[in-house]
């Protein structure tokens, strides 16, 4: 019994690494503000924002096992090249913002456990270990550094979620028997879109590669390490909520949310519940960094290699479906050196107003055009045979084009 349960647990590597990679200072936030505002009423907006994730990426596993290559490459196969550069477009711009938050994010939160060093000077010390980790670690070595992050993170803010007392009651309500009160659609909104990622998602393909998952067979094994994954990315942020609910922040936003819930808890349950806070909080933040340097390069030498192969008209034949793509190649390296390097500038300066405008409605189209996409590939017998689509996968599928869908437009309405 023993050891099937350590082989079984053995399986999860690759879902862990992209739930982890989801969960940033974003995510905490969004999660904590609707906490404050809603209490234990809003805790649904986590399970529901997991779930969608996890159709989503049980989306991208499920095309790429059934047909030997990656998403972007069913892309670059069925719909128009010109759809590829502009998500190239759009991963620069998205690297260039997120990893700058991350940066910052990273900063914030060390510079609150360890001060004597500033906000800057942290940010850039974490850019650089994580730049040096993925440069010359192996894939394993990230898996085991994601999971002891992700273990780390899940302890203490489930920890925190419990030491606020918070009523267990009103908690089992807000868990399961969906309600939304007033004033909080955008904030329910702001949690099941931020629960997970977004360009991260895209990742677990070459994840799932370096663990030896190229076959239809293993469909199973990706859906049970998604499962177990998504299933504590909810945890975390339904804890999240909780936390946030059982003490009282005022009305702070942005990184400075999770900030304030530390000094709050430290006051409501002792200087522990504040340090014990704080290192979550840095776990989650440095977990996000860690999987976008590692994850984000696969993306961006998958791009090259893809949009070369549609120059030709075709998939060059000589190139293995079923490979890892080579961290050690230009095409990975260069762009894990801009991932680390580039947005430390934002430090310095703010993000220039059209910058964050491109971004932000460029990234509003992403989650529908990924959902439409997956609904379209997925459901097409001829290309995926036997994993094609069933109607549980189609609702779920259906359901994330409808939130991101109004998303986008809520978004472009705002920045426009």
């Amino acid at each position: 019994m023993r050891h099937s349960l350590i082989g079984t647990l053995s399986l999860l590597g690759p879902g862990v690494a992209v739930a982890a990679t989801g969960i940033g200072a974003g995510d905490v936030v969004a999660a904590a503000v609707s906490g404050a505002q809603y209490g234990a009423a809003v805790l649904w907006a986590a399970l529901v924002g997991a779930l969608v994730k996890f159709a989503l990426n049980e989306g991208i596993a499920r095309w790429q096992l059934a047909t030997g290559t990656t998403l972007l490459e069913g892309w670059g196969r069925h719909l128009h090249r010109f759809v590829l550069i502009g998500f190239a477009v759009y991963l620069v711009l998205w690297t260039v913002v997120v990893a700058g938050a991350l940066i910052a994010a990273c900063g914030l939160a060390a510079h609150a456990i360890a001060p004597q060093l500033s906000v800057a000077a942290w940010g850039i010390l974490h850019s650089l270990a994580a730049l040096g980790l993925v440069y010359v670690g192996q894939y394993t070595l990230f898996e085991r550094l994601m999971k002891g992050f992700i273990a780390l993170m899940f302890v203490t803010v489930v920890t925190c979620a419990v030491l606020v007392r918070p009523d267990w009651g009103a908690f089992a309500q807000g868990l399961f028997v969906p309600s939304v009160p007033l004033g909080s659609g955008p904030f329910l909104l702001g949690v099941i879109g931020g629960v997970g990622g977004s360009v991260t998602l895209l990742s677990y393909s070459y994840w799932i590669r370096e663990r030896g998952w190229t076959a239809p067979e293993d469909h199973v094994k990706a859906r049970f390490d998604l499962g177990a994954a998504y299933l504590l990315t909810a945890v975390f942020g339904v804890a999240i909520i909780i936390t946030a609910a059982g003490v009282d922040v005022g009305a702070v936003t942005g990184n400075e949310m999770a900030l304030a819930i530390a000094q709050q808890i430290g006051r409501v349950v002792g200087p522990t519940g504040k340090w014990i806070f704080l290192v979550g909080f840095w776990g989650a933040v440095s977990t996000s960094m860690l999987g976008v340097w590692q994850g984000v390069p696969y993306i961006f030498a998958d791009f090259m290699r893809v949009l070369r192969a549609t120059d030709a008209a075709d998939i060059d034949p000589a190139i293995d479906p079923d490979a890892t793509i080579d961290t050690t190649a230009p095409y990975y390296r260069g762009y894990l050196l801009f991932t680390a390097l580039v947005p430390m500038t934002l430090l310095a300066v703010d993000r220039p107003v059209w910058v964050i405008i491109a971004y932000s409605v460029a990234g509003a189209f992403f989650m529908p055009f990924l959902a439409g996409t997956l609904l379209y590939l997925n459901t097409r017998r001829r290309w995926v045979a036997a994993l094609q689509n069933g109607w549980l996968m189609n609702g779920l599928l259906v359901a994330a084009l409808l939130l991101f869908g109004y998303l986008c437009v809520n978004e472009i309405a705002t920045r426009l």
